[in-house]
């Protein structure tokens, strides 16, 4: 790549180093940076222009501050430099701005496009057919469940499942998907030089070769909380639609739903137990709107994907429910928990054994990873979505 770019008066500036400037410039936003481009063109012409000329475009305050080089510029440009140049064979790293012909159309349609991204990965599923999963960071083994039927139905029918790599349901989604061909596009609030929540260092890796890993962040962000709603909009924006598995009444999973909805895509929501807190902001989509869904092919047919690639999908879908059913008919326990969180004093109830009865069955279903042991000595029944 040569050396690090020198901003020196006129001297010329690397197209992607004027980009990076730009963006990580103190009291520059994307909105002004959105207008200056527009009247001048590119980055370069934007920092050539002088303060004259731009406060034309933006206010004095914003036009002034890109007289002046960020001090860590400098620092920033080889690292990246660096980040870009080390790239391992297997998951090759760019730097993706408007114009690029990598930079997706689905982002160019929404409200507020990120400016760049850095990406890590196979950079042609930006093109490719893309639906968000997200939901809960506190999910329900239930809730995982579904998370990784649904992205591996989806995925197997052609759809490239976006998310967020959170704890939870958005990594469950992410491991779904990438059990098929189409792959899995994680869309994280840090720089791509690190990663969070760090139990998922394997999952990003993992994604960096076979998926693709992005960020707008510029490397070295830190997790910051306010960087997370902001990534949502990526991973609305990418998408035809946004399901939503999990969510509680304050899910950040709620703000990619409003923002799947501002853009003019498609909601879906996977309703759940009434008792249970995690469903609360599904059930609240749904009243509002969003398409109650129990397939795959539910999704599919919303966003217009040609059903005969879904039908595939949907047969296992509904095998994985078939054979649930008929653990019902067989196993009086897994009947008398149904579908929602019990403690052992309802199945005692329920079923007319003793708690020591009870005990062995579920720990052998729990075992046979058809029962999940919840908080509180509840106990829920596992079902593939």
């Amino acid at each position: 790549m040569g050396a690090s770019p020198a901003f020196h008066g006129s001297a010329p500036i690397d197209d992607w180093a004027a980009w990076v400037r730009l963006t990580e410039t103190p009291d520059v936003g994307r909105e002004a940076a959105r207008k200056l481009l527009a009247a001048f063109g590119s980055p370069q012409a934007v920092l050539q222009a002088g303060s004259a000329a731009r406060r034309q475009v933006v206010a004095p305050a914003i036009a002034d501050a890109l007289n002046e080089v960020p001090a860590e510029l400098s620092d920033l440009l080889d690292t990246t430099q660096r980040w870009l140049a080390s790239a391992p064979a297997d998951a090759p790293r760019r730097i993706v701005t408007l114009g690029d012909p990598h930079y997706p159309a689905a982002l160019l349609q929404t409200a507020d496009p990120p400016l760049m991204f850095y990406a890590e990965g196979r950079i042609e599923l930006l093109a490719a057919p893309c639906v968000a999963i997200v939901g809960s960071r506190q999910a329900t083994p239930q809730g995982l469940a579904n998370a990784k039927a649904f992205a591996r139905a989806l995925g197997e029918a052609g759809m490239t499942v976006v998310s967020g790599l959170a704890q939870g349901i958005d990594g469950a989604a992410h491991e779904g998907a990438l059990q098929g061909p189409s792959s899995t596009i994680a869309v994280v609030g840090t720089g791509l030089d690190q990663v969070f929540p760090k139990r998922h260092a394997a999952l990003a890796q993992r994604i960096s070769v076979e998926g693709l890993m992005l960020s707008e962040y510029a490397l070295g962000m830190p997790p910051l909380p306010h960087n997370f709603p902001q990534r949502n909009r990526i991973i609305a924006g990418l998408s035809r639609g946004t399901l939503v598995v999990e969510a509680a009444l304050q899910s950040g999973s709620l703000i990619s739903a409003r923002l799947a909805s501002e853009a003019g895509r498609e909601v879906f929501a996977i309703p759940g137990s009434i008792h249970s807190p995690q469903s609360r902001g599904c059930h609240g989509l749904i009243k509002q709107g969003a398409k109650l869904v129990e397939s795959a092919a539910d999704v599919l047919e919303e966003i217009q994907f040609p059903l005969h690639t879904a039908a595939g999908a949907n047969a296992e879908v509904g095998a994985h429910a078939d054979a649930t059913s008929d653990d019902a008919v067989e196993d009086a326990v897994l009947a008398a928990l149904g579908f929602e969180p019990a403690n052992l004093d309802a199945l005692v109830a329920r079923t007319g054994w003793s708690a020591q009865q009870l005990n062995i069955r579920l720990l052998e279903l729990e075992l046979e990873g058809r029962v999940n042991r919840l908080p509180g000595q509840l106990f829920q029944r596992v079902s593939a979505a």
